[in-house]
C-alpha cells in the first residue's frame, strides 16, 4: 500500500503565517487563493465557507477587529492567531510532518490501494476520511516538548491515530 501525504495547501499556509508574523500585508488575491484550495473544501459547508477563510486571514493580515458569524469561523480565526503567536512551536508541529514516512501503515491497514492523507487548517473537527483521504485539522497535531519530531493526535501517533480510522 502505497502512503502520500499533501502538504501544499500547508505550504501556502506556512508562507501566509511568516510574512504575518514579519508584519508584512498579505494580499487578498493570495487569501483567495488559499480559500480556493482543493483541499479547502472539505471544510465548507452552510455554515463556514470560502468567505469565511477570506475575512478571517484578511482580518488578521490587515490587524483588523474580527467578529466571527459561528463557532467555526470564531475557532479558525483563533487558530490562525495562536500560530502567529509561537511561530516557533508552529514549526515544530509542521518540521516533523514535512518529512513524515507513512509507511508503516501498509502493516497496520489492509488495504491494496493508495492512501492520501491531507492536513488542512481546520476548525472544530479532529480530522474527516472519505474514502482512502484523510483529512487532519493540523491545529489538533500536538508536538512534544520534551521529544524533537514527535507528533500525536488525541494522544495516539499520527500512523495510529489514522490507522482507528479504517
Amino acid at each position: 500500500m502505497q502512503v502520500e501525504i499533501k502538504l501544499e495547501l500547508m505550504e501556502l499556509m506556512l508562507y501566509y503565517w511568516q510574512t504575518t508574523a514579519d508584519r508584512e500585508k498579505v494580499g487578498e488575491n493570495y487569501i483567495i487563493d488559499i480559500a480556493n484550495q482543493e483541499d479547502m473544501e472539505i471544510l465548507y459547508d452552510d455554515e463556514f465557507t470560502k468567505e469565511s477563510v477570506r475575512k478571517s486571514l484578511s482580518s488578521i493580515s490587515n490587524k483588523e477587529p474580527f467578529k466571527p458569524d459561528n463557532k467555526k469561523e470564531g475557532r479558525f480565526w483563533n487558530n490562525n492567531m495562536w500560530m502567529l503567536e509561537d511561530m516557533d512551536f508552529m514549526m515544530m508541529m509542521y518540521a516533523p510532518i514535512k518529512k513524515m514516512n507513512l509507511d508503516e501503515l501498509g502493516e497496520k491497514i489492509a488495504l491494496d490501494s493508495k492512501i492520501t492523507v491531507h492536513f488542512v487548517p481546520g476548525h472544530i473537527d479532529i480530522s474527516k476520511r472519505v474514502e482512502n483521504d484523510v483529512y487532519i485539522n493540523f491545529f489538533r497535531v500536538k508536538a512534544d516538548l520534551y521529544e524533537d519530531d514527535k507528533l500525536t493526535i488525541e494522544d495516539k501517533s499520527i500512523p495510529d491515530y489514522i490507522a482507528s480510522l479504517f
